[in-house]
């Protein structure tokens, strides 16, 4: 698989691990929620990402969850798989792994944390990743969660490699402008914040990796089809009304809101293994009702503005 599989997605949902009360995974609520997905205009899944609790996943779980998801989706949709750490030995091992076990278009390798590298020692670790296998790669670069933030031009520079196909770029819109307008043309850029989708479809991004899709995935497919289309205004006029439901979805570390509402919705996807916790009872229902009936007093107790995720 390679980019040829992604060229048209707009909506990737990194989709959420479903678990059961004592903590395991509920494979029985996955086609359930696979299915609810493709229906609201998901064009493909990325598995065992950050929106996945992918850091309390064992390796086992997640091949488990890669085998149980294809045999659902069947190849309607592409699927990416979270493959990255912060030990690009391991990263290495997971790509070969990931495309040996077959049926991902990519998989996303995440800036590393915590050691803090340099640009150079980002750049290194990624082409390392790159040059030992066959996995397409995407690189997720999400400073709020890493620390440390990949330039543009490292960034470009990685680019070149024909390996590496996309970025998941989570950093500010004038970067993610300057990396549209100097991209290679076979190279795609997500936005990986919700909140800024309408601004990065309409400086020339690919799509967005987004938490939102889950529950509001009709609302981003019509302010994605009314940008393609020319027609600002209508896009602008949902942008306005989907800024809260963001704003809610992420006013507690990701991804309890989300989980909250799917919960809401009889989508049993249980609770969120430590060290993250649900939301307060109190302010999840006003999630749901931001979310969900964009309930014009609730949606007045979110921030307002475009709410960065605190990660």
């Amino acid at each position: 698989m390679a980019i040829e599989d992604l060229k048209d997605v707009k909506i990737i949902t990194a989709m959420i691990t479903p678990f059961s009360a004592d903590g395991s995974i509920n494979f029985g609520a996955l086609p359930k929620l696979v299915e609810h997905l493709l229906a609201h205009h998901t064009d493909a899944l990325l598995l065992a990402g950050t929106t996945a609790e992918s850091p309390t996943l064992t390796h086992d779980e997640e091949l488990e969850l890669f085998a149980a998801v294809q045999k659902i989706v069947n190849g309607r949709v592409p699927l990416i798989a979270g493959i990255g750490t912060n030990d690009t030995r391991d990263s290495i091992e997971f790509a070969r792994e990931v495309a040996v076990f077959g049926g991902f278009a990519a998989g996303l390798a995440i800036v590393p944390y915590y050691n803090k590298p340099s640009q150079e020692g980002m750049y290194q670790h990624f082409k390392a990743i790159a040059d030992a296998s066959d996995l397409p790669i995407i690189i997720y670069n999400i400073p709020g969660r890493v620390v440390v933030e990949m330039t543009p031009e490292t960034m470009l520079r990685l680019a070149e490699h024909p390996n590496i196909i996309g970025v998941k770029e989570c950093t500010s819109l004038a970067n993610m402008a300057y990396l549209i307008e100097h991209k290679p043309k076979n190279f795609l850029v997500y936005t990986g914040e919700d909140g800024d989708a309408f601004h990065a479809m309409n400086l020339g991004a690919d799509g967005v990796i987004s938490v939102a899709s889950h529950v509001n995935g009709d609302e981003m497919h019509d302010m994605l089809t009314a940008i393609e289309n020319s027609d600002i205004k209508k896009a602008a006029a949902i942008q306005r009304q989907f800024i809260p439901k963001v704003n809610a979805l992420f006013s507690y570390p990701s991804p309890a809101p989300v989980k909250a509402v799917l919960n809401y919705l009889g989508f049993e996807t249980g609770p969120l293994r430590l060290p993250l916790v649900p939301c307060p009872p109190e302010d999840a229902k006003r999630i749901i009702d931001v979310v969900i009936d964009g309930d014009i007093e609730a949606t007045k107790e979110t921030v307002t503005g475009v709410l960065r995720p605190d990660y």
